[in-house]
């Protein structure tokens, strides 16, 4: 995981300034979205449950060793609970709060002029979520391919946590919620999935 420099928002994350020294920053769905998704990928383990297949002899080996998957997985939701963290200390950036705060989630109507820091803290989240997308799924991929191999074998009350986790990320898009709502769903979401992450390690077949 890429380490952050150090951010500096306007004061209090907020941007007193408006015309010619503020920027019109990108939509802060943009970065919500993709941090949604990542979370969605190390959901999709509920799936393996019961769409796993049995091993056959010609299904390529996996790349690496459950519980090598499971640490970086692990340490993928800390990651992701950190970044949601970092859209609730920077609202006008991130939970909508510089334009309509009732608005549904949608591109296009969140948009807030910012500062030169909060631009620079725009683009430093951003990356960092579009880190954790690609890791998140990935490592979910291995993960899931371990549980297929028998490398795990985990009880079904784990997956069902998943699952709800799932759901949960369904109804912020099924009911329409705020960008605010989202961030703050998105962040249970997080510290649930590196619960049950943390959990799925006590079943593995591998040593640590």
């Amino acid at each position: 995981m890429s380490k952050s420099k150090p951010e500096k928002p306007g004061k209090s994350g907020q941007d007193s300034q408006d015309g010619a020294t503020t920027r019109l920053a990108p939509d802060p769905f943009a970065a919500v979205l993709p941090a949604l998704a990542a979370l969605g990928a190390i959901a999709s383990i509920a799936s393996i449950n019961w769409s796993a297949e049995e091993k056959t002899p010609d299904r390529p080996k996996a790349r690496r060793k459950a519980s090598t998957a499971l640490k970086d997985l692990e340490t993928c939701c800390m990651g992701l609970i950190e970044i949601f963290r970092r859209f609730n200390r920077h609202p006008k950036l991130f939970c909508g709060e510089g334009a309509g705060t009732n608005v549904p989630l949608k591109f296009g109507v969140h948009g807030v002029r910012v500062s030169a820091d909060n631009a620079r803290l725009y683009q430093q989240i951003m990356n960092d979520v579009a880190s954790m997308l690609v890791l998140a799924s990935q490592n979910a991929f291995d993960v899931m391919s371990a549980v297929e191999d028998g490398e795990i074998d985990a009880p079904e009350e784990i997956y069902f946590g998943f699952g709800e986790c799932q759901e949960a990320l369904n109804e912020l898009i099924q009911q329409r919620a705020t960008l605010r709502e989202s961030v703050e769903k998105g962040l249970y979401v997080a510290l649930r999935l590196s619960q049950l992450v943390s959990e799925l390690k006590k079943y593995r077949a591998d040593p640590a």
